[in-house]
């Protein structure tokens, strides 16, 4: 069938009403296209194109220009009328015309007045096919008069009272703008309290001592002559009753007695408009603006409804802090009763406004030009309405048509003007003028006849270039009259293009719906009609899509951070894209933060601003595409922290548009937790069949909520739905409503079909049964079928229950059968199902393998062939091939071993296989039966092979035994598998040193029924290591090594002990040493623990193969004892020691030594100590004895180390002697120390027990240490002297 575009040829009879007429005209008129090239050439009647408005106000002050511009072929004349009567203009000097126009200039600029020519125009273009004329063009010029002049008293108000101040404006021409404003030109504030009305007054709900002003102007805008007119100020005075008190006390005599009460909180009252009901008439079209205005204390609050309706949510606003009500493009709907509802705290007043709206007229169907060819009928239609009604009145060419001349081709019938059979002639302008009391419609509509031959007005050739798997539309705009038909062509021979892929517009267009590849070529357009036919050729193209192959995703980032986001399109090669990004729709901001390199985005510095939609725009010249992600921007450190989680469930599951195989879900997406949501999981339950199990629906995108579901036959649907965010899935939503799905027959068979069979003379068929919800109905059956593959029989078929096995009984053995299962329900069957191949049962195979024959490859491995069995034999599926083999006896052995067979089943086909892991120097049997799916054959007569000699394994022990001073005796055990005869023993040592290094390797040859040998000769005190192996005819098997050592000469081993352990204890550490005797490189532990305690003792590792260690944290005052071991020797012999610490002392608070009465405290002390040893010096020379004998008993002088104040380890020993310990009641002095023993004239404890030591020059110095009691420990005396500075520093 041919896509064509064909008139009607004829119309029913206009008697038949006019909406046959309107669909006759719809189907035959032609519309002249507003082509240049076309219009050039075509007759065409006038067409008004650009008029002045309706009600011209013009500025007096400039010259009058009324327009009227107007098209036609020929180019019309213009005429204007003024008032009703001929405006003859070239009669006046001051009157001209355009050139080529109907636009009337009046110059008044120079001379005349506006008011002169005031006034209603109207303006006709006419050519030889008609005339069309312009509306009434009403000319009036602006007036902004002065305002009257009026003394304006001025008010004086207590406060609170309500205030109105009037405007009254001047009647100008437009009405002027009102506001109000003081001496400096700034505008008054308004509020709630104050607020200025639509007649422009000045109204005050309550005054207050603020509102006290003398310059309350009222100003006058005239947007036309751009003057502004002023009232004269108004002043105000707002006072306080006190201020109201003394004035009245003030003009009052001593006997008059009056009081100003202060203004009570009142109740709302309307300032405007008055009393309970109005009315008020808006036009169609316009504001309607409602206003009311309450004075009250405190202010009162305004609101609005409709009584009979509901505001209209998009046209209504409310203006003036709600005083004003305004609806916009108001229309009759909005007629109805408004109340406006005044409210404070003492009470409440209501006043309703009647709305009526009006409507000027207003088209529903303007009449249309109409291009007819002549003998062809048509219609104008001119349709209005308004309210009133409008009233219609026909024109032709500017004349009532009652008294235009007769044209027999043309009735009217109310709206409608009917044409039939039209000629030439006939061609004419109408004009169709609809008016009421509030307005008037007038619109001009031709009727032109031409015959014209067809014209196609798109260039040629055009190159169209599309996306692929979009619309194509190639144009063919055409004209002619009558109308023509178009076709449309593809290829230079191509037939018609046939309406089931193509569509044809109206207007010649065709539509390629779905733009494919091979829709490429070229299309040839052919408009026909009975004068002519036209031809006009175009090219397709069509281009791949443009694709965002790699979207940006959403990111997170602190503030202070940088993002990227990468965008990778993949497009048609001739085309060139650009890329643009976006944020939330807008250019991104001109920041140099904002990086664009090619398909990446980078923002640095990330700031709060920053979060928003960034979205990625490809665009081409054929398409764009586009991908968008969020960037949120967080706090480094947020306090507190946005809390990330899974979204919360939807909710409000329901189900729309139930239908038999589909229904729509929607939802609402509960909250995304600060995560967008990226995709929605739909999942279903099939109560009916399987109560309690979700299955998985399908998936739809994060933006979506609502999805469209594909359902199966007889299930009981509900679903659920899950949100998905990046960090996870929420909870599952509240399950929807049920909905059970109707019956249908199955819509698929069984699957995993197999016959096999268990028997011998059996067939059993299985299959995988539909589970309910594929079932699709209830009573789901089987319908079972089979035959013999290679037969010529008929299907036996049997019909079983909802089973998953079927038995067919008394088969042949291994049979091919055909078989096919198909499922049935009580509403019909599934398609027809696949056939599948299957066997009856095995049965054992009849027939060995023959010809077994065995090659021995090696001492371990051997090689078996056989010969296949006949196919026919196996009597089932050929499995494969079973080897059994056993080991006899072994040749090296004289007695039997238990026999234990070993079976290797090679696959398939396969005739001969490898037999590994044999034992040399053995004898075996084998052989090889065949396997089906029943079991094995028969075995093959038994072959017997023997392997060769392998080399022997390690001996199976090696040890030495009774070393000497210079031999060894090694024993041995010989080998577990000697594989074959033993020839002899290789035996190789050599010694090795303390570091390990060998020396050179002995060989020795050792007969093979040798169990024993000794090694003489050797080297004492020699460590030596050994190779020990066996050998065969077939070589040297594994060796096995040992070490041994020859004794030492004539040396008693002297076992490793501690000696002479002291330890040297102060208040809270101890310093422990000792002697030891034994090996080197010993690691030592001290162990301690307190003396009685049942506590385990602490230990202590001292590193280094030191001889003492300290001891800290100690508690004073208590025993300890000590002891010395070493780790890992058993034969350690040790020693222990007590000791106990010294009492705590007191701690120095304040440092004394810095104080000036104790530095001159120590100098007098200093001075009497060195005179008492000039004295004690000079009597020793003497001979002199000194009692100090019973002080130094007194305090008992242990001999230890001295100790360092603040770690507790040894002091510095002035030589190597020093350093060893030192036996506890013992005494080593120095070269300068003054023994005890010595003299009974000792001062060690002269000045509370500072050891006395004497200086080189023989001077002595007493070192004090500023405590009442003499420490516990005291150290050895120091091999080095004092000096003096240092005597005086260990007073501090």
């Amino acid at each position: 069938m041919q896509i064509k575009i064909m008139p009607k040829k004829k119309c029913l009879s206009a008697g038949r009403g006019p909406l046959i007429v309107f669909l006759c005209q719809m189907i035959s008129a032609v519309e002249v296209p507003l082509d240049p090239k076309l219009l050039e050439d075509l007759v065409q009647p006038p067409t008004i194109t650009q008029q002045s408005p309706k009600d011209y106000i013009i500025d007096p002050r400039e010259n009058i220009v009324i327009q009227c511009e107007a098209k036609g072929k020929p180019p019309p004349s213009f005429s204007w009328t003024r008032n009703g009567t001929h405006f003859d203009i070239d009669k006046d000097p001051l009157v001209t015309m355009n050139p080529g126009s109907g636009t009337l200039v009046i110059n008044i600029m120079s001379e005349g007045k506006a008011e002169t020519y005031e006034g209603v125009y109207q303006c006709t273009a006419r050519n030889e096919r008609g005339a069309a004329i312009s509306n009434n063009i009403v000319i009036r010029p602006s007036r902004s008069p002065l305002w009257t002049k009026e003394k304006l008293e001025p008010m004086i108000l207590r406060n609170g009272q309500p205030l109105v101040l009037p405007c009254r404006p001047p009647i100008g021409l437009p009405p002027p703008i009102i506001f109000w404003m003081d001496n400096s030109f700034q505008r008054l504030p308004q509020s709630e309290r104050v607020s200025q009305g639509l007649n422009g007054d000045l109204y005050f709900s309550n005054v207050l001592p603020e509102d006290t002003r003398e310059d309350y102007i009222c100003y006058a805008r005239f947007n036309h002559t751009q003057t502004i007119q002023q009232k004269q100020p108004i002043s105000v005075k707002v006072i306080s009753v006190d201020e109201l008190n003394d004035t009245i006390a003030a003009n009052l005599s001593d006997t008059e007695f009056y009081s100003a009460k202060p203004s009570r909180e009142r109740p709302p009252t309307f300032l405007t408009p008055e009393g309970n009901t109005s009315h008020k008439e808006e036009l169609r079209g316009n504001v309607l603006s409602l206003e009311c205005i309450a004075e009250g204390l405190p202010t009162p609050i305004i609101h609005w409804i409709k009584e009979d309706g509901t505001l209209p949510i998009n046209r209504t606003f409310y203006k003036n802090f709600r005083k004003t009500l305004q609806i916009i493009h108001v229309s009759e709907a909005d007629s109805g009763k408004y109340q406006c509802i005044a409210k404070n705290a003492l009470g409440v007043i209501h006043h309703t406004i009647s709305v009526t709206v009006k409507a000027a007229p207003y088209w529903i169907m303007a009449p249309r030009n109409l291009v007819l060819s002549p003998g062809e009928d048509g219609s104008l239609i001119c349709r209005p309405n308004g309210n009133p009604k409008p009233k219609i009145s026909w024109l032709t060419n500017g004349v009532p048509i009652e008294i235009a001349s007769d044209d027999p081709s043309r009735k009217i019938d109310g709206d409608t003007i009917i044409f039939s059979n039209v000629q030439e002639r006939s061609s004419a302008v109408y004009q169709c003028n609809a008016s009421n009391e509030y307005g008037y419609l007038l619109a001009n509509a031709f009727v032109n006849v031409l015959a014209e031959p067809p014209r196609i007005l798109t260039p040629a050739n055009t190159l169209y270039q599309v996306i692929a798997n979009r619309p194509a539309l190639l144009d063919c705009a055409f004209f002619g009259s009558p109308l023509p038909t178009v076709e449309w062509f593809k290829g230079a021979k191509g037939s018609a293009l046939r309406e089931d892929i193509y569509v044809l517009h109206e207007n010649g267009t065709l539509e390629i719906p779905v733009a494919q590849k091979d829709s490429t070529g070229t299309y040839t357009c052919v408009a026909r009609n009975k004068l002519g036919v036209a031809k006009n050729e175009a090219r397709l193209e069509i281009k791949d899509p443009t694709r965002i192959i790699k979207q940006p995703e959403y990111a997170v980032v602190q503030r202070g951070g940088t993002v990227s986001f990468e965008c990778k399109v993949k497009h048609d090669h001739t085309l060139i894209p650009t890329i643009m990004w976006l944020k939330d729709n807008r250019e991104l901001p001109d920041d140099r933060r904002f990086t664009v390199d090619k398909d990446h985005l980078e923002v640095a510095d990330v700031g709060d601003d920053d979060g928003g939609t960034y979205t990625c725009v490809a665009n081409t010249t054929l398409d764009n595409v586009s991908a968008s992600a969020v960037l949120s921007v967080v706090a480094p450190t947020p306090t507190p922290a946005p809390i990330y989680d899974v979204p919360n469930p939807p909710f409000d599951l329901e189900l729309t548009n139930h239908l038999n195989k589909s229904v729509q879900l929607s939802w609402t997406p509960g909250d995304d937790n600060n995560s967008p949501i990226t995709k929605f999981i739909i999942e279903y339950e099939d109560s009916m069949h399987e109560a309690g199990l979700w299955h998985h629906q399908t998936e739809v995108s994060g933006i979506q909520t609502t999805a469209q579901l594909k359902l199966s036959p007889y299930v009981n649907y509900s679903f659920r739905v899950v949100a998905v965010n990046g960090i996870g899935r929420s909870m599952p939503s509240e399950v929807s409503e049920h909905y059970l799905t109707k019956a249908a027959e199955p819509d698929k068979n069984p699957t995993t079909v197999e016959g096999l069979g268990s028997e011998p003379d059996n067939l059993v068929i299985t299959w995988k049964p539909l589970n309910g919800f594929e079932s699709n109905g209830p009573g789901l059956q089987y319908k079972v079928s089979w035959r013999q593959k290679d037969g010529d029989d008929e299907w036996t078929s049997v019909v079983v229950a909802n089973v998953s096995k079927y038995i067919v009984s008394g088969t042949p053995t291994f049979v091919p059968y055909l078989i096919k299962v198909q499922a049935l329900n009580d509403v019909g069957f599934a398609p027809e199902p696949a056939v599948v191949m299957g066997h009856s049962g095995e049965d054992l195979p009849m027939v060995a393998p023959g010809n077994v024959r065995v090659n021995v490859v090696n001492s371990t491995l051997a090689e078996v062939h056989w010969d296949p069995v006949p196919l026919k034999s196996i009597r089932g599926h050929l499995q494969g091939y079973r080897i059994y083999y056993w080991k006899a006896q072994s040749l090296s052995e004289r007695s039997k071993r238990h026999i234990e067979k070993k079976i290797l089943t090679f696959q398939g086909s396969k005739t001969h296989g490898m037999l590994p892991g044999l034992e040399p120097f053995s004898h075996y049997t084998v052989n090889v039966r065949v396997v089906n799916g029943k079991g094995e054959g028969p075995a093959s007569p038994d072959r017997v092979f023997n392997t060769p000699e392998g080399v022997p394994s390690a001996p199976s022990s090696l040890k030495v035994v009774n070393p000497t001073l210079d031999s060894l005796t090694l024993e041995w055990d010989p080998p577990s598998h000697p594989n074959g005869i033993l020839t002899e023993y290789t035996l190789k040592y050599q010694p090795i040193n303390s570091t390990h290094e060998l020396g050179p390797l002995v060989d020795l040859k050792i007969p093979a029924n040798k169990t024993r040998w000794i090694l003489k000769n050797l080297n004492f005190s020699t460590r030596y290591k050994f190779y020990f192996y066996a050998q065969t005819s077939a070589g040297s098997g594994s060796q096995i090594t040992e070490e041994a050592v020859t004794t030492v000469d004539e040396v008693q081993a002297v076992k490793p002990r501690i000696r002479d352990l002291t330890a040297a204890a102060a208040e809270t550490s101890a310093n422990i040493s000792w002697e030891y005797e034994g090996p080197e490189h010993v690691n030592f532990y001290v162990e301690y623990g307190v003396v009685g305690s049942k506590e385990e003792w602490r230990k202590k590792i001292v590193n280094g193969s030191g001889n003492f260690f300290g001891l800290k944290g100690l508690m004073p005052g208590t025993a300890y004892k000590v002891g010395i071991g070493a780790e890992g020797n058993s034969g350690f012999v040790s020693s222990e020691d007590v000791f106990e610490t010294g009492p705590a002392m007191a701690s120095r608070q304040v440092d004394i030594a810095t104080q000036g009465w104790f530095i001159g405290l120590m100098c007098a002390v200093a001075l009497l100590i060195l005179i008492l040893l000039i004295v004690c010096f000079i009597r020793r020379n003497k001979g002199g004895k000194y009692p100090v004998k019973e002080k130094e008993d007194a305090h008992a002088d242990p001999e230890i180390q001295p100790m360092k104040e603040d770690d507790g380890t040894f002091g510095e020993y002035s030589d190597a002697e020093d350093h060893k310990p030192l036996k506890k009641g013992s005494r080593t002095p120095s070269d300068r120390t003054v023994k005890k023993e010595d003299s009974d004239d000792s001062l060690v404890d002269y000045g509370e027990g500072v050891n006395g030591q004497f200086n080189e020059d023989g001077s002595f110095i007493g070192q004090y240490s500023g405590k009442k009691e003499k420490e516990p420990a005291e150290g050895n005396e120091s091999s080095e002297a004092p000096s003096p500075v240092n005597a005086m520093n260990s007073f501090v």
